[in-house]
């Protein structure tokens, strides 16, 4: 059982908040093994919409596969307020990162970070507003601009508010896979642009905002079996229905054909699978289900204008 443990604020954002807090309890109603635990320096915090939170457990002791949440703070406060952090929560969260531990911070948040010593050479980010006064604040920080979120050694930080969705759907995919991913995301009925220094989204949470029941399946059962030869009958059992049927519903649910998509997926993979110096071409291509490295070469420069071994080059 992995403990989340959320850090609240004073001026807490309940989005900041909520947003995250919902993707790691609908991943565990999905099987995954997190626990929320809501702590604070005092045993209720107010929040910047006016509501109080209550009955907050102290700040715990941390154990090594934690991961330590901090939600952002109203915006407009920030410029007025010399610090986030008491000294208290300042020393605990200084001395609960690392060994293990894993932190991330939603928007303003980042500050608390800043002032807890975290963000120390590291990239990182905040809302669009606040990068200035984060670099200004702390000049040893590499902070980014117009990026959604940044993983840089087991510190993640966000831009803000809706983003924190998307860095928690992340840090559920780094851990439990796309599959997992894509049934939470589902059921908040969101996407997840899957890196925050990507522009592009991530195939295997892109086209899930429709609500075809049957066409989830056949996306679940692609995610799941990127290399293994199918046919669109195959799939159609999978879906409930006709080939015929899963055809039309497929492209009316997703904009894309069954094999435009299956076809995706494998590139995703291959992407993902090229990072891996170890890896031939034809391992790669065995791998995400092109059988060939000429297949796909031939696939690849088709879809990204460019061989494969230039984005090799790159990674």
């Amino acid at each position: 059982m992995r403990r989340v443990l959320v850090l609240l604020l004073p001026d807490v954002h309940l989005l900041d908040l909520s947003g995250p807090a919902q993707v790691f309890h609908s991943a565990a109603e999905q099987g995954a093994q997190y626990a929320l635990t809501f702590c604070a320096a005092q045993p209720q915090v107010r929040s910047a919409q006016g509501l109080t939170l209550s009955d907050l457990a102290p700040l715990p002791q941390v154990q090594p596969g934690d991961l330590i949440l901090v939600p952002g703070v109203q915006i407009g406060a920030v410029n007025h307020l010399p610090t986030l952090l008491d000294s208290g929560t300042r020393d605990w969260l200084q001395a609960s990162a690392g060994h293990g531990v894993e932190v991330a911070a939603v928007c303003a948040g980042a500050l608390a970070l800043g002032e807890a010593q975290l963000l120390v050479g590291r990239r990182c980010t905040t809302h669009w507003s606040l990068t200035g006064l984060l670099q200004k604040r702390h000049p040893s920080a590499r902070v980014l601009d117009n990026v959604l979120f940044v993983q840089d050694r087991g510190v993640t930080t966000s831009a803000g508010i809706a983003s924190g969705i998307d860095l928690a759907l992340s840090l559920v995919e780094a851990e439990h896979g796309p599959l997992l991913t894509a049934r939470v995301a589902r059921d908040l009925v969101v996407y997840l642009r899957r890196s925050g220094e990507h522009a592009q989204a991530s195939i295997y949470l892109e086209y899930r905002t429709h609500l075809h029941a049957g066409v989830h399946r056949v996306q679940d059962w692609l995610v799941a079996h990127p290399a293994q030869r199918t046919s669109l009958t195959d799939l159609a059992r999978v879906a409930g229905m006709s080939a015929r049927h899963l055809a039309r519903s497929f492209k009316s649910a997703t904009g894309l054909t069954v094999l435009d998509y299956q076809q995706r997926l494998r590139l995703e993979l291959a992407r993902d699978l090229l990072q891996d110096p170890r890896l031939t071409l034809d391992a790669v291509a065995d791998r995400s289900g092109f059988g060939d490295a000429r297949a796909l070469r031939r696939v690849w420069r088709k879809h990204f204008g460019a061989p494969p071994s230039k984005h090799r080059s790159q990674a």
